[in-house]
């Protein structure tokens, strides 16, 4: 919706902020949040909860899914799951290939990530778990290099946690993004495609290879669990971001972006302005007439199932977050707040005004949520 250039509109994306429908009832009591609470209770008069359901086993998630739409990242053809980030990520960091590049050119998101072995199947453990360092990771990049180069891939380093492959014959892989595949038989996320088999063999080398790496021999004395494999995901063609990038400006209004991840560090291009690290008093203090933050404290913690450290993140939110956001929109240092919470197949968005606040006959309750 295009935005009121007299008005500042956050918009708040919170990733997991939707307990499982499960175990929804007993977290929710637990929480006390009421400046959330009043948040999603008296919203605008012609705005009711915006709610949208996604399959299960997608190959995102559902915040995932609405930053790639909010950004026009995802195109004509494309399957709706499809997180095309390589590129725009890759130039977010600083790496951009060569002006004169063919748009034939495909690229991946590589990541460095521990697989452990469950009963009967393979499970992705959550890379933010892993805490690798530039040490590390420079080189693991090091000892996989000659494996890409000698089948003819071209393997560029981004930092610590993420790299970049140049592939063109990949080009048709549906890929899974780490979080969607996290906790789960990686088998259902695993790259399909006409060289499915080819990228499995790859991913088999670098785990050997990888196996008795003195890095990860180092790890182990320190009790941290091994960089054992490779995740792939993000898939972009020069093509794909040349476009997006001609017509973000019309599908997207957003003026400022705070704390983006930087596994989706590649939407900062398309804003104005923006920031990571922001407290709540430097988003305030900005007024964007139309920003996009996002929290993402709750996510580690939900892919682990760790509800216990969930609620102490939820009420961090609270204290951090939304009783000085509710504060600043009661004092019209902001005019309107959208919250648009997720779990892993469900999205809500509710929108406050100033005005709306003032349905004091609407009590503060979190019971939206279990909708």
């Amino acid at each position: 919706m295009p935005y009121n250039q007299n008005m500042s509109h956050l918009e708040i994306l919170l990733a997991f902020g939707l307990p499982p429908p499960e175990i929804a009832p007993d977290l929710i009591a637990t929480l006390t949040t009421p400046a959330f609470a009043t948040l999603i209770s008296r919203t605008t008069s012609n705005h009711s909860a915006r709610h949208a359901v996604f399959q299960d086993f997608s190959l995102a998630l559902p915040h995932e899914i609405w930053l790639a739409q909010q950004f026009g990242l995802q195109q004509d053809g494309m399957a709706a799951d499809a997180i095309p980030l390589a590129l725009a990520n890759m130039q977010s960091m600083g790496l951009v290939p060569d002006a004169a590049a063919s748009n034939s050119e495909h690229w991946f998101v590589l990541n460095p990530v521990h697989i452990h072995i469950a009963r009967d199947h393979l499970v992705l453990t959550d890379q933010r778990q892993l805490s690798i360092d530039e040490t590390e990771s420079r080189a693991l990049f090091e000892a996989a290099l000659p494996y890409f180069q000698e089948m003819g891939y071209f393997l560029v380093y981004g930092d610590a946690c993420t790299w970049f492959v140049r592939a063109d014959d990949w080009r048709d892989f549906q890929t899974g993004t780490p979080d969607a595949a996290c906790g789960h038989n990686v088998t259902l996320w695993m790259p399909q495609g006409q060289h499915a088999l080819q990228w499995r063999k790859l991913q088999n080398e670098i785990h050997m290879l990888w196996h008795s790496h003195p890095v990860n021999e180092a790890r182990a004395e320190r009790g941290l669990p091994a960089i054992n494999s490779i995740w792939l995901w993000g898939g972009a063609s020069a093509t794909q971001h040349n476009k997006q990038a001609k017509t973000t400006s019309s599908i997207n209004d957003f003026t400022h972006v705070f704390n983006l991840s930087n596994r989706h560090i590649g939407y900062r291009q398309f804003c104005q302005s923006g920031g990571q690290d922001c407290s709540a008093a430097d988003v305030i203090q900005a007024q964007p007439p139309h920003g996009l933050l996002t929290l993402d404290a709750l996510i580690a913690p939900a892919l682990a199932n760790d509800w216990s450290d969930w609620l102490a993140q939820w009420q961090a939110l609270e204290e951090n977050w939304f009783a000085p956001l509710l504060a600043a929109l009661r004092q019209g240092r902001i005019g309107q707040i959208s919250i648009t919470l997720s779990n892993n197949t469900r999205l809500f968005t509710f929108s406050t005004t100033r005005n709306s606040l003032r349905k004091f006959w609407l009590r503060p309750t979190l019971k939206k949520l279990l909708s």
